[in-house]
């Protein structure tokens, strides 16, 4: 369904009336276009004194193609993509300069709470000249891996900053922390791309740990990062699990698409965009679903598999008091226990050759942030995705032994079929409720969902990825 406030404000006189009356005018998100730059203008590049990631990361801009500018390079502006409005300081010729598309500061030198200040010192200047749809990104050293306590209290402070910025910026921009621990510098060219790139369009306030355990292998070409490999997605016959499909082969994979009987026709149709390989029927809660997931997957693709995303899922909504036996019973089947029952044997299946999933393979799971904040009338709901939180981080560690990451997108409002037969009021909070005032879209959960699926990610495991626009549930 149409986001109607979104058009109303957009222009005319519903732009004129929502500034007048303080009204949130959601911004139209830059997202992801094939063969569009990283970047839609330059990049400020800033860091702490001591800073151990500076020299990489403008070497890693300067690949991409960005134009990297000093903190000084650019001046400040009354208006900007934090605060709304047009034009920019002007440069040495006169003219205006043109807007930051990026504000990176690498904030691993700050080893105690006075050096914080740092971070005043980069962002103030600048952070009002930020271009609509612009990004934030302030790297630091997870706290736990801090050389002192010092250090750890001032490095713990950085999300706190990290996600206020996130709730000021205005105009569709964003801010994300990204934390790498001394020796996975070079494991993070991956997250650090999609973070700055329209694949986070609806992603912000989030912190992102690269922890540098696995492969991180740059693909040959960053547009099609999954050319050669094979998925498979799970619910993958509409909604989001079809946009997950059709995303994962625009990157170059072949897609195995999986879901019931009952979707047979536009199962088909989805397998048939995503790389020709003949759709799966299978209801994957049924008891022998593990063994016929691993027969069919290996018909199809005798060599294994590279990927796998769960996506499919259920919801059976009542409060406790009034919620039977059988939603509760139906709910967790089909979200948890049928997850970690196919995991287990995609991992360690029978056939010849070993797991069905291949080593260096990535798992992907759905969670949601009712998994994270709770909702009313969805306890089995949420108590499933949490579990799948819980199952990502427990799984992680086991299945690094074979180079495979584990992880989990946690969407919020996102604008499907489902969302748009929910109330108007609530609809219209969900939407609201969240730094971009605005709901996201099916895209948005499956960028992200292809970021982890990505080659280059294997430095990120047990990572839990809000693509919920920073809703303020559970934040």
């Amino acid at each position: 369904m149409a986001d109607r406030y979104q058009k109303w404000t957009a222009r005319g006189p519903g732009a004129f009336a929502a500034k007048r009356l303080g009204l949130p005018r959601p911004e139209p998100l830059r997202r992801y276009r094939p063969g569009q730059p990283l970047l839609a203008g330059p990049a400020v590049l800033g860091g702490a004194d001591g800073g151990r990631l500076g020299t990489r990361l403008r070497a890693l801009l300067d690949s991409c193609g960005v134009q990297v500018r000093e903190p000084g390079g650019t001046g400040g502006s009354e208006e900007s993509g934090g605060s709304g409005g047009n034009g920019g300081a002007p440069g040495a010729s006169g003219r205006p300069a043109e807007r930051p598309a990026a504000l990176v500061f690498d904030a691993t030198g700050i080893t105690g709470s006075g050096q914080l200040r740092a971070l005043h010192g980069f962002f103030h200047p600048l952070i009002r000249s930020l271009a609509p749809c612009g990004r934030v990104v302030v790297l630091g050293t997870p706290p736990e891996r801090a050389a002192r306590p010092a250090e750890a209290t001032a490095q713990r402070a950085l999300e706190g900053f990290v996600r206020s910025v996130g709730k000021e910026l205005r105009r569709g921009a964003t801010a994300q922390l990204l934390l790498v621990p001394p020796g996975a510098e070079d494991a993070c060219e991956s997250t650090l791309r999609f973070l700055l790139s329209a694949r986070s369009a609806y992603v912000s306030g989030q912190p992102l740990s690269v922890t540098g355990g696995g492969a991180a292998d740059a693909p040959e070409d960053w547009e099609r990062p999954l050319a050669g490999r094979t998925a498979l997605v799970t619910g993958a016959s509409r909604g989001i699990g079809a946009v997950i499909a059709e995303t994962l082969h625009r990157d170059g994979a072949r897609v195995l698409c999986l879901d019931l009987a009952a979707q047979r026709a536009d199962l088909a149709a989805v397998a048939a965009r995503s790389g020709g390989l003949e759709p799966l029927e299978l209801d994957i809660a049924a008891e022998d679903a593990p063994g016929a997931l691993e027969r069919a997957v290996r018909e199809r693709s005798p060599e294994g598999i590279d990927i796998v995303v769960h996506n499919a899922g259920i919801t059976r909504d009542k409060t406790l008091g009034r919620m039977d036996t059988g939603r509760w019973d139906s709910v967790l089947a089909v979200n948890l226990t049928a997850v970690e029952r196919l995991n287990e044997r995609l991992l360690s299946g029978s056939g010849r050759g070993g797991g069905v999933l291949r080593d260096g393979g990535r798992i992907v799971c759905t969670s949601s942030i009712a998994g994270i904040a709770g909702n009313v009338g969805q306890t089995n709901y949420a108590a499933s995705k949490a579990g799948l939180i819980g199952h990502v981080q427990a799984l992680a560690p086991v299945a690094a032994e074979r180079g495979i990451t584990v992880n989990a997108v946690a969407p919020g409002f996102i604008e499907t079929r489902m969302t748009a037969a929910v109330p108007l009021l609530i609809r219209e909070a969900g939407r609201r409720m969240n730094s971009m005032r605005q709901g996201g879209q099916p895209v948005d959960v499956a960028e992200a969902v292809a970021y982890f699926a990505s080659p280059g990610s294997g430095g990120v495991t047990g990572q839990v990825l809000r693509v919920c626009g920073q809703s303020l549930l559970g934040a």
